[in-house]
């Protein structure tokens, strides 16, 4: 398949590139990490209000662009093409999908304008502390043992009162990208003991004059500090559940929620990558040794000849799963992959100043290992979309996607995961990317 990007996709590529080629440089990475956030908020308030990157995918209805999965992609790719530090992939990936999904008109009404304005963000708790696991890219999410199912340990919910008009939720939740910042909190907690538990979705404000009554957010040591990670305690917390009742079971939309996102974070992985890439062949064309540059000896050039192989491989990789959800998971394997040894490479090519902390090839190299343990490892990535697409035999494959389809057509909002079709809103002229002409995606 051939599919070109529209002039429109092209755009939004080319306004977020220029904006954080002038913002977003090393040191303004390092700067921005050692704030309180841990991004820059000046810079997010510009995504926001100037470019509406918040609600790029969401519906027009609620504050939204009405855009893609393409359109996400396209800017996750330039995200991470500058390690940029920002709530985009805690609050518009992951967090506003879930609340489209499963969230009731009047929850939809009060919260998607306001993080389509920028002015809410909003992280996924999930306890365990595997992400990747809780949004069905590496595992079996049938029974909630993924966060305790019921037993000790994850998050529990309870009613408040007999009308069953508000819930109290009590555990913790370990590794919440961007948890201690966070004006909203999705937190995933089992209600009904373990014979009958059941997990649901429940919505924790944060953002008020004065934090909830039993909430302690921690920030935690993190690998890359591009990547904020947050213990969340719950000791008798109030929270909202999110929907109408608590008869759904929301491992659906969770699962649902993780195809459409891989297709984004496989995309900011390949713009990392991408990225390392560029920086690497343009120092071994300036170092030189032995009277020439490094980059004209031959075992140098086979080596970046086979990474820009391995990225452009990942690139159409992640562009085919925004089109096509159900391919998101290998998709992300093929981009962690990717980045992991362009990174890797990059540190030795650069020689004696990749090692130093003051270089940004360690910045990338950061990012690359941080993010498969948060959202890999390849190996059960690769693993279960293999038990997906019944390569061993039957299995949970097929009632994943029985269930992820049901989910999927309870959707209102029309728009991402939850939309009609495999492409949501974003799939222009027939194709995944329309029918552009100014750039190229071979799968």
């Amino acid at each position: 398949m051939d599919a070109a990007f529209t002039a429109e996709q092209d755009e939004i590529r080319r306004t977020v590139r220029e904006l954080l080629a002038r913002h977003s440089g090393p040191e303004d990475i390092r700067s921005a990490v050692a704030t309180r956030d841990g991004y820059d908020a000046e810079l997010w308030r510009r995504l926001a209000q100037d470019l509406g990157l918040p609600g790029l995918a969401l519906p027009q209805e609620y504050g939204g662009a009405g855009c893609g999965p393409v359109e996400l992609a396209v800017v996750c790719e330039e995200a991470g093409r500058a390690l940029l530090p920002s709530p985009l992939l805690a609050t518009a990936v992951l967090a506003a999908p879930l609340i489209a999904a499963l969230g009731t008109e009047e929850q939809r009404t009060a919260l998607l304008p306001e993080i389509a304005a920028g002015g809410l963000t909003a992280a996924l708790a999930v306890p365990g502390g595997s992400l990747s696991t809780a949004l069905g890219l590496t595992g079996d999410l049938t029974g909630g043992n993924w966060a305790g199912g019921g037993r000790a340990g994850g998050v529990q919910a309870r009613p408040a009162g007999g009308d069953g008009a508000g819930w109290r939720l009590y555990g913790e939740a370990d590794q919440v990208l961007d948890g201690h910042s966070a004006g909203l909190l999705l937190v995933a907690a089992h209600t009904g003991g373990f014979p009958r538990s059941r997990t649901l979705l429940f919505l924790v404000r944060t953002d008020g004059p004065q934090a909830p009554a039993g909430l302690v957010r921690t920030r935690q040591t993190a690998l890359d500090e591009t990547r904020p990670l947050a213990r969340v305690q719950l000791r008798d917390t109030e929270a909202e559940l999110l929907g109408a009742d608590d008869t759904a079971d929301a491992t659906a939309a969770l699962a649902v929620t993780g195809r459409a996102a891989a297709a984004a974070l496989a995309a900011e992985a390949v713009g990392a990558a991408a990225s390392a890439l560029e920086r690497t062949v343009g120092y071994v064309g300036e170092r030189e040794q032995f009277g020439r540059a490094i980059g004209s000896f031959q075992a140098v050039k086979h080596r970046l000849a086979d990474l820009y192989v391995r990225v452009q491989s990942a690139r159409s990789a992640a562009y085919y799963a925004a089109w096509d959800p159900e391919a998101g998971g290998l998709a992300l394997a093929q981009a962690l992959e990717a980045l992991h040894v362009t990174t890797a490479e990059a540190v030795q090519l650069h020689g004696g100043i990749g090692f130093t902390w003051e270089h940004e090839a360690q910045l990338y190299f950061k990012r690359a290992a941080a993010d498969e343990l948060l959202l890999g490892p390849v190996h059960r990535l690769r693993d279960h979309a293999a038990q997906r697409a019944g390569l061993f035999g039957g299995g949970p494959g097929e009632r994943d996607r029985a269930a992820e389809q049901g989910a999927a057509g309870e959707g209102s909002s029309g728009q991402g995961p939850v939309g009609g079709g495999p492409s949501g809103g974003g799939s222009v002229g027939g194709g995944p990317v329309g029918g552009g002409a100014a750039e190229r995606v071979a799968v």
